[in-house]
């Protein structure tokens, strides 16, 4: 069934010319008048957005499986228009020829390329890649970036970085010799205490996360100042939509932004696909892993586009390889063009803004039930934040799973709750008392 479909004047004109019909008042002049709604009224309620119309007709169909999910952790449910799925279903998209031969392929280098611009502008950095498979692969790449730019193998790794993440990294360069040094957490953000007896030149970069795995927000600033002296790199991990509202990587002097573009128009679909996002200033470039697609004039003059850069060992000395990184996912970054561009740079800071607003709420109503209490009482979140209670965090999701409430466990005591546009007052105000009935 077609979600969306697109229609406005210059379509209801083109109707009318191919009808040879001059106007709608003709189209429609074999209906007696008496049976017309005058004034245009039809005796209907006022319009509705996309998203309360979805939910309403999924309130009708009285299903009591329907879960309201506060999970989180760099995969978020939000809303995603119908008409992303529109044209990301056309054809000439579904069908596109490999962007390795740019005669036949233009439209899918045109959007790649056009994603990567759009990265760069939330990142702040200089050049962005076609996408990676992940969020967590993206880091990998970045930590095996900044080994082959300074080489060194020491690799210093805030605690707060998604754990998921970590585990993917060290996978990656199990055989490599690395050496990981963890950063700690100290009430909830990174322990920049022990940085101070470490030997920076031994270090090939520091990885922060900001928003972070518990939710909060974490100061780049401070360790682009930490690293100033040395040839180390600054990995900055962040959620796309967070970087709408807070200062850019690029800003606070990072090297590399990666991220997970989940976010950016596109499903949870029971995890996955995914894709990674990856910026670098540009004295990186040569480095870069998997491909990057530019923009050019023909020998006529008009312009078009190629790919400028691949990294494949298969088309250059294996030697000079910077990744085995093959494709990009090419029809989700697709859907975070679509997304980003239907958004606008005043729509997706009103998106987070409204994440964040639902998120403060929330987290008023649950400090004051008794057995839950802030982490570290920090307020400093945009979507997500951390909750320490006295009761097993384990048993709580489970209880609450069979309530049809859905949220992350950070420890055994720790529990994470996040909150999208699709999470009304309704549902904050259903885990809120949940939360105030439970007891063990």
């Amino acid at each position: 069934m077609t979600h969306y479909i697109p229609s406005n004047k210059k379509d209801e004109k083109e109707i009318l010319d191919i009808l040879e019909i001059s106007s709608f008042e003709d189209l429609i002049k074999i209906i007696p008048k008496k049976l017309r709604v005058e004034n245009g009224i039809l005796g209907l309620n006022s319009g509705i957005s996309e998203l309360e119309l979805t939910n309403f007709i999924n309130s009708i169909n009285n299903n009591d499986n329907n879960k309201v999910c506060f999970s989180g952790g760099g995969v978020y449910d939000h809303y995603v228009p119908k008409i992303i799925d529109f044209i990301a279903s056309r054809s000439e998209f579904n069908t596109a020829y490999t962007p390795y031969q740019p005669e036949v392929s233009q439209g899918t280098l045109q959007y790649i390329y056009e994603f990567q611009s759009m990265i760069c502008e939330l990142s702040g950095l200089d050049i962005a890649n076609a996408s990676l498979y992940d969020g967590a692969s993206a880091l990998a790449e970045a930590c095996s970036l900044a080994i082959s730019h300074t080489g060194n193998k020491k690799i210093l790794i805030s605690k707060t970085i998604n754990p998921s993440y970590v585990e993917v990294t060290k996978t990656y360069l199990k055989y490599r010799d690395v050496e990981f040094i963890y950063l700690p957490e100290k009430e909830g953000i990174t322990d920049l205490n022990c940085i101070k007896d470490i030997n920076l030149d031994e270090i090939a970069c520091i990885a922060v996360q900001s928003p972070n795995f518990f939710g909060y927000i974490e100061d780049w600033n401070i360790f682009s100042q930490i690293l100033k002296d040395s040839k180390a790199l600054l990995i900055a991990i962040s959620d796309p939509t967070a970087l709408s509202i807070l200062e850019s990587p690029g800003k606070c002097n990072a090297d590399i932004y990666v991220g997970e573009g989940q976010p950016l128009g596109n499903y949870l679909s029971y995890g996955g696909p995914n894709l990674g996002l990856f910026a670098i200033k540009e004295n990186l470039k040569r480095k870069l892993p998997g491909r990057v697609v530019g923009k050019t004039n023909d020998m006529n003059g008009k312009s078009g586009f190629v790919l400028t850069l691949q990294t494949r060992e298969q088309h250059i000395r294996r030697s000079k390889a910077t990744s085995n990184i093959c494709t990009n996912q090419g029809l989700v970054a697709l859907r975070s063009v679509i997304y980003m561009s239907l958004l606008g740079k005043e729509g997706l800071p009103e998106l987070t803004t409204l994440c964040f607003e639902k998120a403060q709420y929330a987290a008023d109503k649950i400090k004051e039930i008794d057995g839950f209490s802030l982490y570290f009482n920090k307020r400093e979140f945009i979507k997500e934040f951390t909750v320490k209670t006295k009761f097993s965090a384990e048993k709580i999701k489970q209880n609450a799973e069979q309530n049809n409430i859905l949220f992350d466990i950070v420890d055994k005591n720790l529990i994470k709750f996040s909150f999208t546009e699709k999470r009304s007052k309704s549902d904050i105000d259903t885990l809120v008392n949940f939360l105030e009935s439970y007891h063990e």
